[in-house]
C-alpha cells in the first residue's frame, strides 16, 4: 500500500510540474507582420536571441533586425546581431535597430556608434551609442570584427585592444 501511495504521489508531482511549465509563456525568437518595420519594445524574458538563443533580460545591449516582409528577429547582444546579420542574404535591405546606452532610445543600428569595452550579455564588448566618442567604431566595423573574431571573447585580441594596439 505504501509503495502504491509513493508511486501515485510521484506521478502527481510529475503532472503538476508539466502543467506548471506548460503555463509559462515561451520567449519569442521571431515575430511576424511588423510591416511598419519599427522597433518592438523588449520586455524581460519575452524574447529570445535569434543567434545565441539566450532569453533577453534587458534591452541595454539589445538589437532587432527586420526584413522587408516585416519578419523581426531579436538579439540580446549587438555582437550576436552583427554575426547573425552577416550570414543573411537580405543583410543590405534589412532594417537594423539597436537600443542606445547613452540616449536609451531605439535608433538605426547602421547610424549608431559602438564602444568596444562593454560588459555585454555574451561578452563581445560592443555597446551602441547615438553620440560618437573617441575610440568608437561604426556599424560596418563592428560587424566585420564579429565575423573575424575581433571582439572581447578573443583573449589575445582583447589584450591587444586594451593595450592600445587593436585594429581600427
Amino acid at each position: 500500500m505504501k509503495k502504491a501511495l509513493v508511486v501515485i504521489g510521484f506521478i502527481l508531482f510529475i503532472v503538476v510540474m508539466f502543467l506548471t511549465l506548460a503555463e509559462k509563456p515561451h520567449p519569442k525568437i521571431v515575430m511576424l507582420d511588423n510591416v511598419k518595420r519599427k522597433p518592438v519594445d523588449i520586455l524581460p524574458g519575452a524574447y529570445q536571441c535569434s543567434e545565441c538563443k539566450m532569453p533577453i533580460e534587458t534591452k541595454k545591449y539589445a538589437g532587432e533586425i527586420i526584413a522587408l516582409d516585416g519578419k523581426t528577429w531579436f538579439f540580446d547582444d549587438v555582437g550576436c546581431l552583427g554575426r547573425w546579420l552577416a550570414d543573411q542574404n537580405f543583410k543590405d535591405t534589412a532594417v537594423v535597430w539597436v537600443y542606445t546606452i547613452d540616449t536609451k532610445e531605439w535608433i538605426d543600428g547602421r547610424q549608431a556608434w559602438y564602444s568596444v569595452f562593454e560588459n555585454t550579455p555574451m561578452g563581445y564588448g560592443f555597446g551602441a551609442y547615438e553620440c560618437k566618442k573617441e575610440g568608437m567604431i561604426d556599424f560596418d566595423t563592428m560587424v566585420h570584427r564579429m565575423v573575424s573574431g575581433e571582439n572581447l571573447t578573443n583573449r589575445e585580441y582583447a589584450k591587444r585592444l586594451k593595450d592600445g594596439h587593436g585594429s581600427d
